[in-house]
């Protein structure tokens, strides 16, 4: 948008600084003279004069709010607010903010002032205790305020990492889930995104699958493509000016590379692979992984194993077609040329050929040994086992490509394993599909 541009957006974002200067405006107070008799007034504080300080302060921003002078009030409530701090009264500090916020026909860019600069002072409180006191007090000003949504946030976040800190995760996780950001019209994606995602997060980690899924609905993928509204000075909902986002706040890209990762420990709860699989495809097509080998090697890695371990039918109403698109769009990867053993991994199971499990087991267990987050830990035996039944599968499909009809014998001959152990797994959606498309083995 360039400069003097007359647009919507203009207007939107320069609505409560129109307001601000007209009031300004109107306004009878010399804010020169003003300004001197803040600092005159604040010189007593210095004296140790602190409550004499206060009810003359008190005096100047009374005066300045009937006024309805935004930058006269503002520089009161400031002062009051500082000359608490630097006095370390932080009773006194957090009863003035009060004091503050209640004060009839108090202005909004007055509040949403002196409730910034608070928040500034959390860091140098001098114990924890103060600190959540004050935190709270913040709160308890900001609650129902929509012009300092934001803030609040802020200040939850803020909370729920002191209590994460302290190792209370379920806690922390309640109070951070008090906050719907999604429903704010002026905060910025990113940080949206970053506070839903911690959300996410703390609920993974106190093992709230089922809420840790509702909380990562509210991130699309789509959500991580750079758009207009992104910025300061852009507009969001309804046609709010959004604000920058807070210190700290990762980048869009960052930011998808988190939201995957989480996504990642959810299914691996569920050992959904085939879900794994295409979060590891996300991150390795994400910008900038493929120019570092340090990162897409590992990752590609992954995706072949994963691709492996997904069946080939998830229901028995499923379709094959998911997964067999998977490992073909995996294998025209041109990085899989620098990992041959993992493209002989792909070709195996797309070629129409038996796979013999001890060999496939010798052949491959140095990279499995290697592959610790997937074959090690907690879940590493299951998908050793899985893997295993996936061989079978792929075996029963091959099978099913040259016989019409197969006896239980021969049919365990060919996959080398004893007769009950293919009743077994008959069970198995991948073979019931397989199977169907031959007489049953006799």
């Amino acid at each position: 948008m360039s400069v003097g541009e007359f647009t919507v957006s203009n207007i939107h974002m320069d609505e409560d600084k129109r307001d601000e200067a007209t009031k300004n405006k109107n306004s009878q107070l010399d804010i020169e003279k003003f300004k001197k008799d803040i600092e005159d007034t604040v010189q007593l504080a210095e004296q140790g004069k602190l409550t004499q300080c206060l009810e003359a302060l008190l005096n100047l921003e009374k005066a300045a709010r009937v006024a309805e002078d935004v930058t006269a009030c503002k520089a009161a409530c400031s002062a009051i607010v500082e000359v608490c701090y630097k006095a370390k009264d932080w009773k006194q500090l957090e009863e003035q903010i009060v004091l503050l916020a209640k004060r009839r026909g108090q202005l909004k860019q007055v509040i949403q002032a002196f409730v910034r600069q608070a928040m500034s002072y959390i860091d140098s409180a001098p114990d924890k205790e103060t600190q959540v006191s004050l935190i709270k007090t913040l709160q308890t000003v900001t609650e129902g305020k929509i012009f300092v949504e934001i803030e609040r946030a802020r200040l939850t976040r803020k909370l729920a990492a002191m209590k994460e800190s302290e190792g209370n995760i379920a806690e922390a996780a309640d109070i951070l889930q008090e906050v719907a950001v999604e429903t704010f019209g002026a905060m910025a994606k990113t940080e949206k995104i970053a506070y839903i995602l911690e959300q996410v997060r703390l609920c993974l980690a106190k093992k709230d699958y089922i809420r840790a899924q509702i909380l990562a609905r509210k991130v699309s993928p789509r959500a991580f493509q750079k758009q207009q509204g992104d910025t300061k000075g852009e507009i969001g909902i309804e046609g709010t000016a959004i604000e920058a986002p807070d210190e700290g706040i990762p980048t869009l890209p960052e930011l998808k590379l988190r939201y995957y990762e989480l996504m990642i420990t959810y299914y691996q709860h569920y050992h959904n692979y085939l879900e794994i699989c295409r979060c590891y495809k996300a991150i390795y097509e994400s910008e900038g992984v493929q120019a570092d080998a340090a990162v897409w090697v590992p990752v590609l890695k992954k995706i072949c194993w994963y691709a492996v371990l997904a069946p080939t039918y998830s229901t028995e109403e499923g379709s094959s077609s998911d997964v067999t698109t998977l490992v073909s769009t995996t294998a025209a990867y041109k990085q899989l040329a620098d990992l041959p053993q993992h493209k002989q991994l792909l070709t195996t199971f797309t070629n129409p050929e038996i796979v013999r499990w001890g060999l496939f087991e010798a052949q491959y267990l140095p990279e499995i040994q290697a592959e610790t987050d997937i074959f090690a830990g907690e879940y590493g035996a299951k998908r050793l086992e899985d893997l295993k039944l996936r061989v079978t599968e792929h075996n029963v499909l091959v099978v099913t490509k040259y016989y019409t009809r197969i006896t239980t014998a021969r049919l365990a001959e060919l996959l080398d394993l004893t007769p009950d152990q293919v009743g077994m797994i008959c069970d198995c959606a991948a073979v019931v599909h397989a199977l169907g498309q031959c007489r049953w083995p006799v």
